[in-house]
């Protein structure tokens, strides 16, 4: 991985060049797609480090995972790296998670996510025996919709309206047109099984009071291939993917942006970078978040569909407060508290209309908090703990927008008394290192419309055909892959958009000349 370009003389075959924008993990699996299809990629980051969102910050020797935690389908993974003529476990290590993680409730009920199927049963009997049949119920319609929405819609373009007509019987039976919650309400009676059931949406970006049923495939992907935890975070996943690219004779660029995509011919013939230096490729392959690939690096090129007034009309992910702190000699209290945790606020479908519609920051919260060095001691010192804290808030692009340099220190004052009260008692006496995420921090650097969290919102008529397509619908030449695309966020999913992507990419051209082919360079137009 390197930091800068350096200047090399064109060679033969650069018909065979590709350039992705962006080392989040769509854009590397989408190197590695491109690799293993005879490409020599180039993969440009504007930051220090591959992962994207998935990237790492360490502070006072506190390894903060920024963004996702979890691996829910290794499956994916290890596909991608058999493409590649690797072994995904021979470069990364998966713990798997018993309980997933622990949801505790305002009335002081808990509730352990397990895979094992007695062990569950036995949670859902504990709150509610009376549900335990509708239970059962909601776990075989998650394993319908994973085999439709997920092993073959999520699998494969969907970048023709035919496509997706012809899958709308299917839809309608599957009930579709009910959100997450709804389907979650039609099986159980229980207002907390109904939360532990139908909040998985959260983690995609998407309003469970909103989002189509098809997304509570989510409970069969937990309970089919469990929750893992990947040593030395979901940076090790990305450094590893990196290290996947080199080997196959790409280069990572660290520290460099791009500006615009190039078009000559009427087809992506490569990138602009900040600098103004051009670089030429034959495929492109943009890992920016889907709005701001159209809206920016687009600016100049006519479009049709994502133009700028039709991104606004889009529904955008919620935003994300994000509070990674590090405690001094507590690697031996709070027994009762695992790697992952989930505390409940007093409100469920208010609190979440507050976020997704009003744009109101509410006074209450729900946490998700992420306590690594319980399982991995490499992300604290010893005898200390490394912890994240995340809660759900409205985007930038509400009317009444939050003013979070203002709001900021207020929130994170009231997420420690809620941490205080419901899950770490006495954590305050302990901090020693912090660091905060608001909504402005991933619109700054991740370059994420109105810093949402996750993209696009995957609402029925944002999924499939009406998300942005892999295979660009304005530019031949250009692809997308990463969360606002098809088929949506996750770690799975992005991984998958690089899948479908792939599945559109023409193998390269038999290569001439000797040795590699290096990307060349032209100087800046």
């Amino acid at each position: 991985m390197t930091d800068s370009l350096t200047p090399c003389a064109e060679t033969p075959g650069a018909s065979a060049q590709a350039i992705v924008i962006g080392a989040g993990l769509g854009g590397l699996a989408s190197a590695m797609r491109l690799g293993a299809k005879g490409y020599q990629v180039t993969v440009i980051d504007r930051l220090d480090r591959p992962g994207g969102r998935g990237s790492s910050i360490t502070q006072g020797g506190h390894r903060f995972d920024l963004g996702p935690t979890i691996v829910t389908v290794p499956q994916g993974l290890r596909d991608l790296w058999a493409a590649c003529g690797r072994d995904f476990d021979a470069d990364v290590t998966l713990r798997p998670m018993d309980p997933f993680y622990e949801i505790r409730f305002p009335d002081g009920e808990t509730f352990a996510a397990r895979q094992d199927q007695t062990a569950i049963e036995a949670e859902v009997s504990r709150i509610s025996a009376k549900d335990l049949g509708g239970y059962r119920k909601f776990l075989k319609d998650s394993e319908a919709r994973y085999w439709f929405g997920y092993e073959d819609l999520g699998r494969r373009p969907m970048h023709k309206l035919w496509d997706t007509l012809k899958v709308i019987p299917k839809f309608a039976m599957l009930r579709a047109d009910r959100s997450v919650y709804g389907h979650a309400a039609s099986r159980v009676r229980d207002e907390r099984l109904r939360f532990a059931l139908s909040f998985h949406p959260l983690f995609i970006g998407g309003d469970p009071f909103n989002v189509t049923s098809m997304y509570i495939l989510v409970s069969h992907l937990e309970k089919a291939f469990g929750v893992h935890y990947a040593m030395g975070g979901v940076q090790a996943i990305a450094e590893a993917m990196a290290r996947v690219v080199e080997d196959q004779g790409g280069e990572v660029v660290h520290n460099t942006e791009v500006d615009e995509i190039v078009i000559q011919n009427s087809r992506a013939a490569g990138v602009r970078l900040t600098s103004g230096e051009v670089l030429p490729a034959s495929v492109v392959v943009s890992n920016a978040d889907a709005g701001h690939t159209y809206d920016r690096l687009l600016r100049n090129a006519p479009r049709k569909r994502w133009t700028g007034p039709r991104l606004k009309r889009t529904r955008w992910s919620m935003g994300l407060f994000v509070w990674y702190f590090g405690t001094k000699g507590t690697r031996g209290k709070w027994g009762d508290v695992g790697h992952h945790s989930i505390v409940v606020g007093p409100r469920y479908r208010d609190h979440i209309k507050d976020i997704f519609i009003r744009g109101k920051l509410a006074d209450d919260m729900s946490l998700y908090v992420h306590r690594p060095s319980v399982t991995d001691p490499s992300c604290a010192p010893e005898g200390d703990d490394t912890f994240y804290a995340l809660s759900p808030v409205p985007h930038l692009g509400h009317d009444n927008g939050v003013d979070w340099a203002a709001e900021a220190e207020p929130y994170r004052q009231k997420m420690l008394k809620m941490l205080e009260e419901r899950l770490l008692p006495g954590v305050s006496e302990h901090i020693s290192e912090s660091l905060v995420f608001t909504p402005e921090t991933f619109k700054s650097r991740y370059l994420s419309p109105y810093g949402a969290g996750f993209s696009i919102e995957p609402r029925i008529l944002q999924s499939a055909w009406f998300r942005p397509h892999n295979v660009s619908e304005e530019l031949p030449g250009l692809y997308l892959a990463g969360a606002g695309t098809h088929p949506g966020a996750g770690v799975p999913g992005v991984i998958g958009t690089a899948e479908v992507m792939a599945q559109m990419v023409p193998d390269a051209p038999p290569r001439s000349g000797f040795g590699l082919i290096i990307t060349p360079r032209m100087a800046a137009e």
